[in-house]
């Protein structure tokens, strides 16, 4: 198993990371399936609280197959660098688009498959520039790992800036500034990612019979998964009842992947050993993945095809005329007077 790691780790992380996206991609349609189907048969809609789709086998698959995308995703993380894992979450919402607009009828405009494209292309861009996992392979070197002074620091900040957030800006401008409960739960999840890569380390350690369990970090790395994926739902739910999700996903997606890469570098280091070539690519990757989800997401209300492009783009006003005549100071402009009868102010030179 250990040499089978040592061979293929990074690839095993990568096909459960893109295996994870297509499942929870996927859990979308299906829930929002069974959720139609209820409405079709007259019962209470979700939103006004009824709880019909209980009784739906579809609603369960979904939800069962998001169980799976997630347990795929975590232990995507004990085999390949967060860097490149959490920026493929961005896949999932490009299945979730592409399977919509085939299972449910929702049309997919031509900015919509841009981002797709572009989605595509900044995540086959990052995973070959992807940095390689510095050696982590016990607690005993994670502990070693959270006790360095540059990352207890990190931590420190990311600490008092949640706090602040929590206790003192989000009562006072949460209900109007979108920033602000994206950020608690962006700034949460360097915690979480980082749990999450450990419990990793120590599910693989369990299996080759390290004593795992009586370690005091393994349960350290529990409550403080537990503490901060609920409290990353809790304002992330708070978002979503408040701002449209269109604005409130992209930004949630730099916001959470910028902060989770900056964590694994200081934590993991995973960019020590890259070339220049690679840290430049694996930047223009993301900022091409960062694009895409924007296109997928600000526009999709937008009717735009190729066909009806020229339309689209002569859609606006025209341009004003520049007129050459100087003697004219002034025009009125008024429509119900024709332009031979409209009263011009002259001005004559002597």
């Amino acid at each position: 198993i250990t040499q089978l790691e040592n061979n293929y780790g990074f690839y095993i992380g990568l096909g459960l990371a893109v295996f994870s996206s297509f499942l929870i991609g996927s859990s979308v349609i299906l829930k929002k399936k069974g959720l139609l189907r209820l409405v079709e048969k007259g019962g209470t809609r979700a939103g006004d609280g009824g709880h019909g789709y209980l009784k739906d086998w579809l609603w369960w698959a979904g939800l069962l197959t998001m169980g799976g995308g997630e347990a795929a995703n975590f232990a995507a993380y004990a085999f390949a660098p967060a860097t490149i894992v959490t920026p493929l979450g961005a896949l999932s919402v490009l299945i979730s688009a592409i399977l919509s607009s085939y299972l449910l009828g929702e049309r997919l405009n031509l900015l919509g498959k841009l981002g797709c494209t572009l989605s595509l292309v900044g995540s086959t861009v990052m995973v070959i520039h992807a940095p390689e996992d510095e050696e982590v392979t016990t607690l005993d070197e994670m502990s070693s790992k959270l006790k360095e002074p540059g990352f207890l620091a990190y931590a420190a900040i990311l600490l008092a800036v949640c706090l602040l957030l929590i206790f003192y800006l989000a009562p006072r401008y949460g209900q109007s500034n979108i920033l602000i409960y994206l950020t608690i739960c962006s700034v949460i999840g360097a915690f979480s990612v980082s749990s999450v890569k450990g419990l990793g380390i120590a599910i693989k350690g369990f299996f080759v019979g390290q004593p795992v369990l009586q370690h005091p970090l393994t349960w350290i790395l529990v409550i403080t998964l537990v503490a901060s994926i609920t409290t990353q739902i809790n304002y992330l739910n708070k978002s979503l009842d408040i701002f449209n999700t269109s604005l409130v996903f992209p930004i949630y997606y730099v916001l959470f992947t910028t902060i989770v890469i900056t964590t694994s570098i200081i934590l993991f280091k995973e960019w020590v050993t890259m070339t220049v070539v690679d840290i430049i690519g694996t930047v223009c990757g993301f900022l091409t993945i960062i694009l895409g989800v924007f296109l997928l997401h600000a526009f999709k209300d937008m009717d735009v095809s190729l066909g009806n492009l020229p339309q689209v783009l002569q859609s606006g006003q025209q341009a004003p005329v520049t007129r050459d005549d100087k003697n004219i100071l002034i025009e009125v402009d008024n429509s119900s007077i024709t332009p031979e009868d409209k009263p011009k102010v002259f001005m004559t030179y002597t």
